[in-house]
């Protein structure tokens, strides 16, 4: 379709539907509805798979969850794909480890222009908000989230529709439309006279209309309702209302309480001329008002690392929220983080704040106790919103707290605070970094467009840091000489980067931001972070932190806490901690600067040794390991995280897969060559298990050439094993041979009887993908003789495997069988579940050749059940492939076609030669009669 498309939109307001332009596209199920809501209620952000399974199935997924949700996501691609065609602003659904993420303008999907909507409207004059807030209102097309698993909830989206009905009946209250506003909400105080809020917008237009008995017969029916259920009175809001209307003093366009006598107090700084995204973050602040309005306490910490524009988002809410709050804004930077400043003391901001609210300086009060006591009898019972910027800790915020209700209180803060929640019941908002096309246009806003690509590529190497954003923005708009493309580029090295971030100000740069976090960090959570940053791990974790810093796993998971608690680190997931990009290159500088040669080295030492202890003891436990390479003595079980099965060593692989190369070529940088092939050769388990071509290639290559530059024969020899694997099992025969050969000559040189045998099933293989399967099969029974004389039955298992696969190829399927039967009884008592499924596929193919159909789907569908348990994506392409042979072999061509389907979709990626094969078997399926 090219860009003849045009971009999806989303409806989650009622029936969850994709739509193109007005027309609903037919997507699947409610389990690949309700992946799309998912997805879509956390537009532009990464939602993890485990949430996604939560969500679709609770508490009891099926063993196949996993694969049905990336079935589900790769349909619904494709979908995507036929509405839009490659539009640049089209709806793109990205692999975003640890789950998926909808990339998409938040306009597009009806929630999201919902709450812009409402947003909108509170800086609107009542007519116009009206308009606005009934456009918001026809987004709901019947119950939210209809057609999906009762599982998937969003009861924010029901507090969403009452704020934008109560929002707009406010406006039509001040427009004095009191008798259509009394035929709308009548029956629905009937059907819910705890609504208070409602009930209270029909007092009003009762009284307004000349219905004053009216309007206090529902107040008494709203008490004694109130009462029967819950047992208290209505709320102060309510009962104010009713005084007032029994008092028949009500104003025609009070829509809140009146404002207090004194002159209102506005210390509000200057905003941002405009806030780009941040809807979610908005929603929130406008959430935290109305439990203010509603009498609650109302305080609500905004969190987040140097830079993402907490004091932003903040104060541009502010301005735009004031009428909610009729007697004043209080505002104070309390300095916490000011690298030239202490923090100001409790004592210094009453005063300011008591100077603000009108007390004369001679009134002060000279005890900080008598001060905290006048501030907070002036501001009982008023609706203030009280803005503390810069926070340090809980102890400098708390005296500066309103009592009781109906004020609102903002503190921003570097720290979390968690004490406030403690305390005060506060409320935690940690701030992330901007959506890329919100970033996008934070750039354009001070810069002007500069194309698609540059900007976009600008707000990448800025990490989505707004301070960062902004500081690239005001480079291009203040020169004339610097284009987009130049700042890119010098962006692009990751060396120059944070130099290209600073400006003219000392403090004013992203360095410098970050610089001021870190000095505030205890002496030995300093030490920690500092450590961190000698190998550029992606993530962390608390034994990789422990072994890094040679402190306990205990200590590491408190030095890791605080870093996150300073917004130094995110945790991202349970006992993983990550840097934002930006935050990663400071602390590579830092370590470089601050730690000593020989510190460094210690570190890279010790992380080595954790990643080729731990991936060692993983490996064990996911294949039959042959080579005497043995480091799992290396740590003790304390020092190493739990991997007691085949699914922990999996995973923990999966999470630390970019870690362990970050230390692969640390090590490789440092010329610890010896080390390197090492550990490569012992995280090779890994992507033999789960094969991508590209990634285990890459770390064979650093492995062999770090053995060869190390001279270690015996490493050239596992290295080159290595190699020659990858070719067998993606069937790439260039250098194959070669490979096999060579190692088979190191193994006779060193002398080692068991690497021998490795090198000799290595090169039967080899000859095989060759198609010269007499030499082949020589060569493998040679080695199946010779391990039935040792007793080896992990290689003996191999050798027979690999023999029945040559003479498969040569069309001798009776002894192919044989050996086969024979591999896979090895392969159960060893419970290598790899292997097991590479025999029950080789048995399946052979029992096709034969025209044993019902024994050749016995087969395949036991390696299908295990795949999918494991998690063998690959694997389970190839076995759809030859499942859907088999069932076309028995006539069975939907079954067939759907088979195929499968198959193509996993191995459409993952191995271009096998889905070309899938391709052609779909076309001659279409094209048979």
């Amino acid at each position: 379709m090219g860009e003849s498309g045009s971009p999806a939109r989303f409806q989650l307001l009622g029936p969850v539907r994709l739509l193109d332009g007005e027309r609903p596209v037919p997507v699947g199920g409610p389990g690949v509805r309700g992946l799309l809501a998912l997805l879509a209620l956390k537009v532009n952000k990464v939602v993890a798979l485990d949430e996604i399974i939560d969500a679709l199935w609770g508490h009891d997924p099926p063993a196949t969850a996993r694969t049905i949700v990336h079935g589900n996501v790769s349909h619904l691609r494709r979908v995507l794909r036929g509405i839009q065609g490659d539009h640049p602003h089209g709806a793109r659904i990205l692999t975003a480890p640890p789950g998926y993420q909808l990339t998409v303008e938040p306009e597009r999907i009806d929630v999201h222009r919902a709450r812009s909507l409402l947003e909108r409207a509170s800086a609107e004059e009542p007519e116009k908000a009206s308009e606005l807030l009934t456009e918001a209102l026809a987004l709901w097309q019947g119950p939210a989230l209809a057609g999906v698993p009762g599982s998937v909830r969003a009861p924010e989206l029901e507090d969403l529709r009452l704020a934008v009905h109560g929002a707009r009946v406010d406006a039509d209250l001040e427009l004095g439309r009191h008798a259509e506003l009394i035929v709308e909400l009548s029956p629905l105080v009937r059907a819910n006279p705890l609504a208070e809020r409602t009930a209270g917008q029909l007092m009003r237009a009762l009284y307004h209309a000349g219905r004053r008995g009216d309007a206090l017969e529902l107040y008494r029916t709203v008490s004694r309702a109130t009462l029967r259920t819950l047992g208290v009175e209505p709320g102060a809001d309510l009962r104010w209302l009713h005084e007032r209307v029994l008092n028949d003093d009500l104003p025609v366009k009070v829509v809140a309480e009146p404002k207090a006598e004194a002159a209102p107090v506005q210390q509000l700084p200057p905003a941002v001329p405009n806030l780009a995204g941040r809807e979610a973050d908005l929603a929130w602040l406008d959430e935290l008002a109305e439990r203010a309005e509603a009498g609650e306490t109302a305080v609500g910490v905004v969190t987040g690392t140097a830079g993402i524009g907490k004091s932003s988002l903040v104060v541009w809410w502010a301005h735009r929220a004031g009428r909610r709050f009729p007697d004043g804004i209080l505002f104070a930077s309390l300095r916490g983080f000011d690298p030239h400043h202490p923090p100001l003391e409790p004592a210094d901001l009453l005063t300011q704040f008591l100077l603000g609210l009108g007390v004369p300086a001679e009134g002060v009060p000279e005890q900080v106790h008598e001060r905290v006591a006048l501030y907070r009898s002036m501001i009982a019972g008023r609706r203030m919103l009280v803005i503390l910027d810069n926070a340090r800790s809980a102890e400098q915020v708390r005296p500066l707290l309103p009592p009781g209700s109906r004020s609102m209180t903002l503190v921003t803060s570097r720290s979390r605070l968690d004490g406030l929640a403690v305390s005060n019941a506060a409320r935690l908002r940690v701030l992330g970094t901007l959506a890329p096309g919100d970033a996008v246009r934070l750039i354009e806003e001070l810069a002007g467009p500069a194309g698609f690509d540059l900007n976009h590529a600008l707000a990448r190497l800025c990490g989505y840091l707004p301070l960062a954003l902004r500081i690239a923005g005001a480079r291009l708009a203040a020169s004339a000489q610097w284009s987009a493309r130049d700042l890119v580029d010098e962006l692009g090295n990751e060396r120059t980067r944070l130099a290209a971030l600073d400006v003219e100000g000392p403090d004013d740069g992203v360095r410098a931001a970050f610089d001021v976090s870190f000095r505030g960090l205890p002496p030995e959570v300093a030490e920690t972070f500092l450590r961190l940053g000698v190998v550029q791990c992606v993530s962390a974790g608390s034994h990789l932190t422990a072994a890094i810093g040679g402190i306990t796993v205990a200590e590491a998971r408190r030095h890791l806490r605080v870093l996150a608690a300073h917004n130094l680190l995110a945790e991202t997931g349970r006992d993983s901690f990550v840097p934002h990009d930006l935050v990663r290159l400071f602390l590579r500088e830092l370590a470089e600067n601050e730690l000593g040669e020989a510190d460094r080295e210690d570190v890279l030492s010790r992380s080595v040794r954790f990643y080729q202890a731990v991936a060692d003891r993983a490996r064990r436990k996911m294949l039959r390991i042959v080579d005497p390479l043995d480091f799992t003595g290396a740590l003790t079980d304390e020092q190493t995280p739990p991997i007691g099965s085949f699914d922990e060593a999996q995973d923990w692989f999966t999470a630390e897969w970019e870690n362990l190369i970050e230390v692969l070529e640390a090590a490789r940088a440092a010329g610890r060559h010896d080390d390197v092939w090492r550990l490569a050769r012992v995280a090779h388990t890994y992507r033999a298990v789960y094969p991508l071509l590209d990634e285990w290639t890459r770390l064979v290559e650093i492995g062999l050439e770090a053995a060869e530059r190390s001279g270690d024969v015996l490493g050239r020899c596992w290295m080159l094993i290595s190699r020659c694997a990858i070719a067998l099992t993606f069937e790439l025969p260039q250098g194959c041979l070669a490979d096999a050969e060579c190692a088979l000559e190191l193994a006779t040189a060193i002398g080692d009887d068991r690497l021998t045998i490795s090198a000799n099933i290595h090169l039967g293989s080899a000859l095989t993908l060759l198609g010269r399967h007499d030499e082949a099969i020589r060569t493998l029974r040679r080695v199946v003789e010779e391990t039935e004389r040792t007793g080896d039955l992990e290689l003996r298992g191999q050798a027979l495997n690999n023999c029945a696969e040559a003479e498969k190829r040569a069309g001798r399927f009776i002894e192919a069988i044989g050996h086969q039967v024979a591999s896979l009884e090895i392969d159960r008592t060893l419970g290598d579940e790899s292997y097991v499924v590479v025999s029950l596929n080789n048995l399946a193919e052979l029992s096709l050749r034969i025209g044993e159909l019902a024994a050749a789907e016995r087969y395949v569908w036991e390696a299908v059940d295990l795949t999918i348990s494991r998690r063998f994506v690959l694997q389970e392409g190839v076995l759809r492939l030859t499942l859907g042979r088999v069932l076309r072999a028995g006539s069975d061509v939907d079954g067939a076609r759907e088979q195929f389907a499968l198959a193509l979709k996993i191995l459409a990626d993952a191995n271009p030669k096998l889905a070309a094969l899938v391709r052609a078997e779909l076309t001659d399926l279409d094209e048979s009669p």
